[in-house]
């Protein structure tokens, strides 16, 4: 239970963070192909899929909430150690996913898979560095469509390993309004602001359908190829673990490198990486 809490975590942090990919850390503590399973399975396997689901999404919500105030103060004053953090994290799923194709004779259809989901995340990466216009968080029916759609997007992107479901947020101008939607909801919820939660509520209510219809539509997909083309999808999942620190040190920002740094940055990509393959055992 507390160690599923822990994985939740990891995956809630991930998730909120540009550049770092969710589904990538469901990968990297082995628990993918199970959230999968669990997710097109709730109805048919309700009782055993909500047990399992349960405190990973209670972690991931834990996580969300605490790291949308925490994560800002960590990148503000420790980004070097933050990033390898999380470069670790990611880097810590490899041995556990190369297991699945070690042994088997390599295609040049495997090659491509590969290459293609790595210049995938590299090139997001690159092309995320520029946040469209912040977009309004107002209550109105097109402002409720288009947060619908949003959430769909970008929970479809948090379920794909490698994808960041936040950096897809700052591509369409959504990630800072989303985070301060949901800054505002915890504040006005912690004074008794009956208005103000109402008024995060509008947004965050179809942003929030969005997400699960997203997660469901994408599940069922993903389940698919697994099935139909399990090699594949692997050799995909090592591009995109393999270009997810590339996407990290790209959308990362570093106002001053010193041996400290460094120094300490290596230590907590290290901790970042046993800490990985600890959860994923």
């Amino acid at each position: 239970m507390v160690k599923s809490i822990l994985k939740g975590m990891v995956i809630g942090i991930a998730n909120i963070i540009p550049g770092v990919s969710g589904g990538t850390m469901m990968v990297s503590m082995g628990i993918y192909d199970k959230l999968i399973h669990c997710i097109t399975h709730l109805f048919s396997e309700f009782k055993k899929s909500v047990l399992y689901l349960l405190p990973i999404v209670l972690g991931m919500g834990i996580a969300i909430i605490a790291s949308s105030f925490g994560l800002e103060y960590l990148f503000g004053h420790f980004p070097v150690q933050t990033n390898l953090l999380f470069i670790g994290l990611v880097l810590g799923g490899l041995p556990a996913i190369w297991k699945n194709v070690k042994g088997n004779r390599v295609k040049v259809g495997h090659i491509i898979s590969c290459v293609l989901f790595f210049a995938l995340v590299a090139g997001l990466a690159l092309i995320g560095e520029k946040e469209g216009e912040a977009a309004s968080m107002a209550f109105s029916l097109v402002n409720f469509i288009k947060l619908f759609f949003v959430g769909v997007i970008a929970s479809a992107t948090m379920v794909i390993p490698g994808v960041s479901g936040s950096m897809m947020l700052l591509l369409l101008g959504y990630y800072h309004p989303i985070l301060n939607t949901i800054n505002d909801f915890i504040r006005a919820l912690t004074a008794f602001d009956i208005p103000g939660v109402l008024v995060c509520c509008g947004a965050l209510i179809p942003f929030g359908i969005g997400v699960v219809v997203g997660i469901f539509a994408i599940a069922k997909l993903v389940e698919i190829i697994f099935a139909k083309f399990p090699l594949y999808a692997y050799w995909a999942i090592v591009g995109l673990i393999v270009a997810s620190p590339v996407a990290i040190l790209v959308m990362g920002t570093y106002p001053s490198l010193t041996v400290v740094n460094v120094l300490t940055g290596l230590v907590c990509l290290a901790a970042g990486f046993f800490a990985s393959v600890k959860l994923g055992e």
